[in-house]
């Protein structure tokens, strides 16, 4: 029973015994039982705001542990990182150091954009799948570009040589 019900109670219950709320003790017993069932409400209205306040600190909670996660780089359960990046597309996170590098370049002689493997770059020379055409890889600038720790490269035409 809530505090309000209680009080309720008793109302009902000096009304059945006919007290006299005009005089003397029936009079202090009402003026107690009106303050009683202010008080009873009051705490309702804290309750509920209580209870939104606890919904909006669930919220905000939540929202924290995404921030937390970006800010970390925390791995989502489903494979992706907190930058939004597939590892087995390409690499960024610090922590996936065993992942293949991969590298875009444009073909010289169609335009096609290309994206390269570590595998690819360690042949030397690939087929452009769009027009044929047979391509020297020039490793010079990625060995460079590797050694200052870059974990994504994108590279241009000068990179790749046809061979003729």
């Amino acid at each position: 029973m809530t505090p309000a019900e209680k009080v309720a109670y008793i109302k009902g219950l000096m009304e059945g015994m006919g007290l006299d709320t005009e005089k003397g003790e029936g009079k202090i017993l009402a003026a107690v039982v009106d303050a009683l069932e202010d008080l009873a409400l009051g705490q309702e209205d804290i309750q509920d705001a209580i209870e939104e306040l606890n919904d909006g600190l669930d919220a905000v909670s939540d929202d924290l542990e995404l921030v937390e996660s970006v800010v970390y780089e925390e791995e989502d359960p489903d494979g992706g990182c907190s930058c939004g990046h597939r590892h087995h597309h390409h690499h960024c996170c610090e922590d996936d150091e065993d992942e293949d590098y991969e590298y875009e370049v444009v073909c010289p002689a169609c335009g096609a954009e290309l994206v390269l493997e570590e595998g690819d770059l360690e042949q030397g020379v690939i087929s452009c799948p769009e027009c044929g055409e047979t391509l020297e890889l020039d490793l010079t600038e990625v060995e460079d570009e590797n050694d200052d720790d870059d974990d994504y490269e994108e590279y241009d035409d000068e990179d790749l040589e046809p061979e003729e």
